[in-house]
């Protein structure tokens, strides 16, 4: 009987360490898959209404001057996260990186210090400052003074800074609308993102393509977000939502009336 004897070129020193080669990468690719990395899933968050109500609470309740009865809808969004002890692998990271609706952030970003505490007491002092500021912007712009008109916002347990803009033009939808009787959504649903300040500057947030995917499944079909967050927002859009870039509180009014007249409307 004859016997086949492997090649010289598979008993070679230099196959031999090849074949070791690829077993130690092997190994070491299968351990990256189940060590975890310092890194957070981002999720699209839930989204409130701040011409409704959230969690069976009134968003904005305002006292001292006429409230007006509004229809349309204008929706801060929000963006979820994975615990700060969850595991994240290698290879779900990977998953989420080409997951429209999922991102991988450093969790020192999502979580200062590693410390859920510590995240929510900056979140609640952001969310604080962004409600007197939205407050402040929403009240100069309608020349009304922050002595006579009270403002009380109530998102749940909702932070950060991100829900300014929303917040500053339904407190300017409900006491005045587009100034002609009507409302300033024109019957739309509306999502937006973007800090303001008390002279009503907006600003970006980041995470705007997961805000993006949140708002067009809670039935949203315009966006309004911050000028220098264009090009993040064009990542993924959804169908059908149209994005709107705005630097200002008084450029969100102009553009929502913009779109229930027909006029010219900024776009990304």
């Amino acid at each position: 009987m004859s016997e086949t004897k492997p090649s010289p070129a598979l008993t070679s020193p230099r196959a031999r360490a090849l074949a070791l080669c690829g077993v130690l990468v092997a190994a070491l690719f299968g351990v990256a898959a189940f060590v975890p990395l310092p890194y957070t899933l981002t999720f699209p968050g839930v989204t409130a209404d701040t011409l409704g109500s959230y969690q069976d609470r009134q968003v904005l309740t305002i006292t001292g001057a006429p409230v007006r009865s509004t229809q349309g809808q204008l929706r801060m969004v929000t963006i979820s996260a994975t615990n700060p002890g969850e595991r994240t692998g290698l290879w779900r990271s990977l998953q989420a990186w080409f997951d429209p609706d999922e991102a991988v952030r450093p969790t020192d970003t999502v979580y200062p210090q590693g410390d859920p505490a510590k995240a929510e007491e900056v979140t609640a002092q952001q969310m604080t400052e962004s409600q007197d500021a939205a407050t402040a912007a929403a009240l100069s712009y309608l020349q009304l003074s922050p002595a006579q008109v009270k403002v009380k916002i109530d998102l749940g347990d909702i932070g950060g800074p991100s829900a300014g803009q929303m917040l500053a033009l339904g407190i300017v939808d409900k006491l005045a609308g587009d100034g002609k009787g009507g409302d300033l959504t024109g019957g739309l649903t509306v999502a937006g993102t973007g800090t303001i300040d008390d002279r009503g500057v907006i600003g970006p947030v980041g995470g705007v393509p997961l805000k993006t995917q949140a708002a067009a499944r809670d039935g949203a079909t315009v966006f309004l977000l911050p000028k220098d967050e264009c090009a993040d927002a064009r990542v993924n859009t959804p169908a059908g939502l149209r994005l709107v870039p705005v630097g200002t509180l008084a450029e969100s009014v102009s553009a929502l009336e913009a779109l229930r007249t027909g006029g010219t409307v900024p776009a990304c």
